[in-house]
């Protein structure tokens, strides 16, 4: 009796051993999305988010925001709790930009949630250069967290307690803030008089448009992690960046035209108080962080597709999808009741 409760806890052991040691993609995982909608915090109008998902049903293919995305929309979603990550675009841009971020982190077992910025998107432009979109886009970020963790067919498959935020571009001024940074708007005033040529910084001449005086920086303490690409950061000093304490995965390419890369990202490096693991990317620029482009998008939009020589946009995009699957793993998954892990090592 004693050698078989023994065989039996050995054998439970190595189960639970087996499981926390899980590999770093599921071989039958594919990716689902979900459209979901609720009420912007600044005008309670409806604005819409997607989330992506892991799947465990067969592979589809969708048409989103112009772009061919790998997943089903509302396919049954995987057995598992899940992180989740949020994602916040580009000034006027759209996240399915990233989509090849967002679904292949969805099969390495994160649930991310892209959020559609309203007044700042690629079809709607009306909040750009205004103190409402600079405090409004971490607003909208919260109240998505919110949202999908209310949501009836997710909420049962997401870790409230494990929540990181990816930024690119103005996205990534979002997510500092949602972390405890606050904007000073004197740094912007300075840094247009300096280069006022800079046109999507200083689109208003350093003076952003007061159309609401109610609003303020407001952190959430949900978000315990930050992958930043191409940061729009030059808002911030050494100070305002004080309260973030949350680890950061940086990436930037120092041949950035269009958001100063000595100015953002390599600033942006010495001042956390907290050293970012900083990935350099020599002679890239802005547009590298969206994905690979077909040829149908490069004959579309040569200026977002076509890269420096010697930049490889499919190589950096493979090396940035294993590095964001391994910081999300290690900065957010704790083991959940049972000892599973519920993100990939």
């Amino acid at each position: 009796m004693v050698r078989l409760c023994a065989a039996l806890l050995l054998g439970l052991l190595g189960s639970l051993n087996w499981v926390q040691a899980a590999p770093a993609m599921h071989p039958r995982w594919s990716v689902g999305y979900h459209e979901m909608s609720f009420l912007d915090p600044l005008d309670l109008q409806p604005m819409r988010a997607i989330a992506f998902y892991p799947s465990s049903d067969k592979e589809h293919s969708s048409r989103l925001e112009g772009y061919t995305v790998e997943a089903g929309e509302d396919t049954r979603v995987a057995i598992g709790r899940y992180p989740m990550l949020m994602l916040s675009h580009g000034n006027t841009g759209t996240p399915m930009a990233l989509h090849d971020l967002m679904t292949s982190l969805a099969r390495k077992g994160f649930v991310v949630v892209a959020v559609i910025h309203p007044g700042d998107n690629s079809t709607d432009h009306s909040r750009l250069g205004t103190l409402s979109n600079l405090y409004g886009r971490p607003l909208q970020i919260s109240e998505a967290i919110t949202a999908t963790l209310g949501d009836p067919m997710l909420a049962p498959f997401v870790n409230a307690g494990q929540v990181g935020v990816i930024g690119y571009s103005a996205g990534g001024e979002t997510a500092l803030i949602l972390s405890g940074a606050t904007p000073d708007l004197d740094r912007l005033r300075r840094y247009c008089q300096e280069r006022p040529d800079d046109r999507d910084a200083c689109n208003t001449q350093g003076e952003l448009i007061v159309d609401r005086d109610d609003l303020q920086p407001v952190a959430d303490p949900r978000v315990h992690a930050l992958l930043l690409m191409a940061p729009l950061s030059l808002k911030f000093g050494r100070h305002t960046l004080a309260d973030v304490h949350v680890p950061v995965l940086l990436y930037s390419g120092d041949g950035d035209k269009l958001v100063a890369f000595d100015k953002n990202a390599a600033a942006l490096a010495r001042k956390l108080p907290i050293a970012p693991d900083f990935k350099l990317l020599a002679g890239a620029g802005h547009f590298v962080f969206m994905a690979p482009c077909t040829d149908e998008e490069i004959a579309a939009m040569p200026a977002l597709c076509t890269d420096a020589d010697g930049v490889n946009r499919e190589d950096i995009h493979r090396n940035l999808i294993g590095e964001a699957g391994r910081f999300f793993s290690r900065t957010l998954s704790k083991p959940n009741r049972a000892g599973m892990q519920t993100a990939d090592q």
